[in-house]
């Protein structure tokens, strides 16, 4: 528990600033970040500045309004455009990141390359280019990188590279990118586990596996309507991991009353799970009496031959 605590509370002091002044994030992304097909993309505008200018309020958002009722500190700014991964912000986006941030949140592609699904290559190069490029405004910069969830549509649907897979190795292949990036880099953090708090979420039984056969009773779909994006609840997990990992403190220190929860209708009972889920995937020990678990389906595999 102690370590635990500790790597959150380092990750937090590497972001620089302390408790008086406020600390400024930039999150870099794409629809997985403004959250599109839920009512996230356009939660609370007002509370962060989109350097698009396009009324985004998205994750960003949520993690400033846990951040405010954790003590606030933090100035929050994003920049995303929809479908696209690292590379387009490097090269379309570079006078608009180029700023002294404290904190920058990189979010790439959820398979890497659109154009070669699971190929790291071009993810590795932006992900460098981007953190050179904030690194050069700002020496003591802290970036890390999302290691973004699984995808209903290509694990259980046919067609894709991870059909038929379990829904693990989608993330486990971002996830091995994510820390090539940052093996041996002074100001890279590891990856931000939001793929493993989606695991986290359908392993202790909150959330359901496969929302092509309906969603279970008393479950929950982490996935909008398009199996592809997150939910609110989806969303809402995503940014409990960026305030845990972010500020350093406990996601379960929100708890059930927790303010963008109530403005979004969520069911008090599953802001607690997912606030379980989050401080799992973020290494924190389980509460007493520990949390049920159970086996991840796998997809069925396709005949051959």
């Amino acid at each position: 528990m102690r370590r635990a605590l500790a790597a959150l509370v380092a990750c937090a002091m590497l972001a620089g600033g302390t408790a008086a002044e406020a600390r400024s994030v930039l999150f870099v992304g794409n629809s997985f970040t403004y959250g599109f097909g839920s009512p996230i993309r356009r939660f609370h505008p007002e509370r962060v500045t989109d350097l698009n200018r396009e009324g985004v309020g998205g994750v960003p958002a949520l993690f400033r309004t846990f951040a405010d009722q954790a003590g606030g500190g933090w100035e929050v700014s994003l920049e995303t455009a929809g479908g696209q991964d690292l590379a387009f912000h490097l090269e379309k986006r570079a006078s608009l990141i180029d700023r002294p941030w404290d904190v920058v949140v990189l979010q790439g592609h959820s398979v890497l390359d659109p154009a070669r699904p699971g190929d790291p290559a071009r993810h590795i190069a932006a992900a460098r280019g981007l953190a050179d490029l904030v690194t050069r405004a700002n020496p003591k910069v802290r970036v890390l990188l999302v290691t973004t969830w699984p995808r209903a549509d290509l694990a259980w649907q046919p067609g894709s590279p991870w059909s038929g897979k379990p829904l693990a190795a989608l993330p486990e292949v971002v996830d091995a990118a994510n820390r090539q990036i940052v093996a041996g880099r002074v100001g890279m953090g590891p990856p931000v586990p939001v793929g493993r708090a989606w695991l986290q979420a359908i392993e202790q039984g909150l959330a359901d596996p496969n929302p092509y056969d309906g969603v279970a009773y008393g479950q929950v779909n982490l996935w909008t309507w398009d199996s592809y994006h997150a939910s609110t609840e989806g969303c809402y997990l995503e940014a409990l991991v960026l305030f845990g990992t972010l500020t350093g403190i406990d996601p379960r220190t929100l708890g059930a009353g927790e303010r963008a929860a109530e403005e979004l209708g969520m069911n008090p009972a599953v802001v607690v799970r997912l606030q379980q889920a989050a401080a799992s995937a973020l290494g924190l020990p389980p509460p007493p009496g520990g949390l049920p678990v159970r086996r991840l389906p796998e997809p069925p595999r396709r005949p051959t031959g």
